[in-house]
């Protein structure tokens, strides 16, 4: 028998005052068997930085046509596709031409998911940003992770104050900008 999906639940008050952005959210987000408690945590603090009108999950590991969050605009166009983790540069070039917008959050070490890119097709590469946190940060964060989680994450000037289940950790939101080389 398959194993299924590990349901989390998060209470998230949102306060990006970088982008003007006050929101309390409730988010139920399934974690897949073959997921990381890191991936999805990425996933999580990835939906929060780019959360806006449309923003959604998509059915994340398994789905291999989306990324792990999408926005849609009102007639239903994919206008920004949020990758996390390490995509292949295939994926960024295949989104980058599907959407306006196309962005990276990962909770690797930037350079090395970065380093199988260098040399490869990419449209638009230039355009395309690669958000990564301080290390540690996502795993002190997935310590402090349980089913149902309470959440306040507040942005400044690219620093993120994060507080899970009263666990209080921050980070800044270092932004890297791909090169196309080739």
């Amino acid at each position: 028998m398959a194993l299924g999906a590990t349901i989390h639940t998060f209470t998230v008050q949102l306060a990006d005052v970088d982008r003007g952005v006050y929101e309390d959210l409730a988010l139920r987000v399934a974690r897949h068997p073959s997921e990381t408690e890191a991936f999805m945590m990425t996933r999580l603090l990835a939906y929060c930085l780019e959360y806006e009108e449309g923003i959604a999950f998509s059915e994340g590991i398994s789905s291999t046509d989306e990324p792990a969050v999408l926005v849609r605009d009102l007639t239903g166009r994919l206008t920004v596709w949020i990758e996390v983790g390490a995509p292949d540069a295939d994926r960024l070039h295949y989104a980058s031409k599907l959407a306006d917008r196309t962005v990276v959050y990962t909770h690797r070490d930037p350079a090395k998911v970065m380093a199988p890119w260098a040399g490869k097709r990419i449209h638009r590469a230039d355009a395309i940003t690669l958000h990564s946190f301080d290390p540690g940060f996502v795993e002190a964060a997935v310590a402090a992770l349980d089913r149902r989680n309470s959440v306040t994450l507040s942005v400044t000037e690219r620093e993120l104050y994060l507080d899970i289940n009263g666990t209080s950790l921050s980070s800044a939101v270092h932004d890297h900008r791909i090169t196309q080389i080739g």
